[in-house]
């Protein structure tokens, strides 16, 4: 993680909303077909709702009947970065925002051609940018 975005938790609480600080800063996982943008279709970029920074393009996005919002792949590899967790009991590989270090989900090695993955992500860790 780079860390170019830095603040203090009591700055994060203060920028965030509750959900969003649980997620990014915490490593929460929102509860499945709850987040506002699981079921979205509308293009645009996704950006960490924690720092801005541009990370899944919704051309990428698809419906993996999870509950949560799913893409193929970032739309800049550099933003991303994977690391393996360990928490509750599994072997996964969490994905956080390079900028800020928020949490934004997990990846999976069962989605749909040409990668194979599934970027399963929290809605609270995102914002849509139409603008793109």
């Amino acid at each position: 993680m780079d860390n170019s975005v830095e603040a203090t938790e009591q700055e994060w609480r203060d920028r965030l909303e509750p959900e969003q600080f649980e997620v990014l800063r915490c490593s929460a996982t929102e509860p499945a077909f709850s987040g506002v943008y699981w079921d979205c279709h509308d293009d645009g970029m996704y950006r960490c709702s924690g720092c801005g920074a541009a990370l899944f393009d919704s051309n990428t996005k698809f419906d993996s009947g999870t509950g949560w919002p799913s893409f193929s792949e970032p739309a800049v590899a550099e933003a991303v970065e994977t690391h393996e967790d360990r928490s509750h009991g599994m072997v996964r590989v969490e994905a956080t925002c390079k900028s800020c270090g928020g949490h934004l989900g997990h990846v999976f090695n069962d989605g749909p051609g040409p990668t194979g993955q599934r970027w399963c992500i929290n809605s609270a860790s995102l914002s849509l940018d139409s603008n793109r």
